[in-house]
């Protein structure tokens, strides 16, 4: 029953026991009561020119979901340009974000601010004490009280449109062999609750990551006991899981359904019966063949079938596919012909072959985001790798940012940059694998030239992605083969 929803457990109950009025009314209640929260999830899409801040901790630093929801972005709607920035820092709780709140979110000059926490905040080796509950409990309340200095935060800053997150699970229910903290992902839903209320009594926007993801680890460990979104630690999702947290976050600003675009033509009459997000000019055919122009005003998402640098390196963006109906809700270009002579034909775009397709795959219709291979998907795979190079380039500065707030500024040198600052570092190197891991970063960064090249090399990825990302019109055909 860990991991039975608050709904559904009501509902359990209920079964077990008389079926009366007043449970028909409990029930009534509580469905009521869930459809407001379902409703509440809704976040405002993101407006042309928007400066969008996702705050959190190293689920954010290192992830790769906000990287993922901007690639959707730059692909659905090329001439809307937005600028999406990493602001997660590792190990953080809310009482470390809330201090840097000014410095590394508010002076970027957002117009809308994402914030997520609470894996950190309730702590780790207190689950395997006698007294779990209740240091669990101090935890949880040391977490909200930071929170309430930070709502109080997001409030003065009237202009910026405000979600919370509530972060992934902490994987209990994992067959894994690594070490595992009971109850410490219901000390994180006590944080996610807060979380909620605080969202619907501010009128800011909410959406929750912990409760569909663990449905989905329950789901497939029925399949693989061993399956999880985190296999290295039970905490950080590796990049199918960071995949599935954007699709829930393009979900909740309720892109589902808005297609790459959706061709519908009558060959026998010519005609072109629907068009929507695209154009169609010169439809032609010539005998059993179909020819016309196609531009479309999006293009495919991208997804990169390589596992990505995350925790693991096992999975890749691809994966979650199986997990997630993301290509059903958010990457058709579908293509239809109606009417056509029956039998196998050559599809081809700018004469480069695509499929051989049968002429009752056509009439039913089918997705061109399917295939990597036409010009168009080709097209959004140079913006995908342009925007993962962008993506490794404003790593370094989190490792940066990481090393100044997570060393540094307990050692009152915070942002001092300097020898003393090197050498103090120094004294951590020996006994700190992590710190090894971005201690290079760090001896680069801490030069100003340096972050200046670097925020310029960024700059001018982010102007090539919106300068190569608008659509083309492409010459498509359908070429009727002989029977053999």
């Amino acid at each position: 029953m860990d991991y039975v929803s608050d709904v559904s457990y009501k509902v359990y109950i209920a079964m077990n026991y008389k079926i009366n009025i007043k449970v028909f009314l409990l029930l009534l209640l509580v469905c009521i009561s869930y459809g407001s929260l379902q409703a509440q999830s809704s976040l405002p899409p993101f407006k042309k020119g928007e400066r969008v801040v996702f705050v959190g901790n190293s689920i954010t630093h290192g992830g790769h979901y906000h990287s993922f929801i901007w690639l959707y972005y730059m692909t659905r709607f090329p001439s809307k340009p937005i600028t999406v920035i990493n602001a997660g820092i590792g190990g953080e709780s809310a009482w470390d974000i809330k201090d840097r709140l000014d410095y590394d979110v508010f002076n970027r000059k957002p117009t809308y601010v994402t914030l997520t926490f609470g894996m950190n905040d309730t702590g780790y080796d207190i689950y395997w004490k006698d007294n779990a509950k209740e240091l669990s409990e101090q935890q949880v309340e040391k977490s909200l009280e930071s929170y309430r200095e930070i709502e109080k935060r997001l409030l003065a800053e009237e202009k910026v449109t405000k979600v919370l997150i509530g972060g992934s699970p902490y994987d209990e229910t994992t067959k894994l062999n690594f070490f595992n903290l009971p109850n410490k992902n219901q000390a994180i839903l006590k944080i996610i609750d807060v979380q909620r209320s605080s969202a619907k009594k501010n009128n800011w926007g909410f959406v929750d990551f912990n409760e569909p993801m663990r449905k989905i680890n329950l789901e497939e460990q029925r399949k693989d006991s061993t399956f999880t979104f985190c296999r290295v630690d039970r905490i950080h999702p590796d990049n199918d899981g960071q995949m599935v947290m954007a699709y829930l976050f393009l979900k909740a600003q309720g892109l589902a359904g808005k297609e790459v675009a959706d061709v519908s033509i009558d060959a026998e009459y010519s005609k072109v019966i629907s068009q929507k997000n695209c154009k169609i000019s010169k439809l032609k055919k010539d005998g059993n063949d179909v020819s016309f122009n196609y531009l479309a005003y999006a293009l495919p998402y991208p997804l990169d079938s390589i596992p990505r640098q995350g925790w693991g390196n096992i999975k890749s963006q691809r994966d979650a596919m199986a997990l997630v109906p993301f290509m059903k809700e958010f990457n058709q270009e579908r293509f239809q012909v109606t009417n056509l002579e029956k039998g196998l034909y050559r599809l081809t775009i700018d004469g480069q072959f695509i499929d051989d397709i049968s002429s009752g795959q056509l009439e039913n219709g089918i997705n061109l985001a399917d295939y990597p291979i036409t010009p168009q998907y080709q097209q959004a795979m140079k913006i995908m790798y342009l925007n993962e190079e962008r993506f490794e380039v404003e790593k370094r500065f989190r490792e940066y940012l990481w090393t100044e707030y997570s060393f540094l500024k307990k050692e009152g040198l915070l942002f001092s940059d300097n020898q003393e600052a090197i050498d103090k570092l120094r004294e951590y190197l020996p006994k700190d694998g992590f710190l090894r891991a971005s201690y290079g970063w760090f001896t680069k960064a801490m030069y100003p030239e340096v972050r200046e090249v670097w925020t310029k090399y960024m700059d001018t990825i982010v102007d090539k992605i919106y300068k190569i990302n608008k659509p083309a019109t492409h010459k498509v055909k359908l070429i009727k083969l002989n029977e053999m």
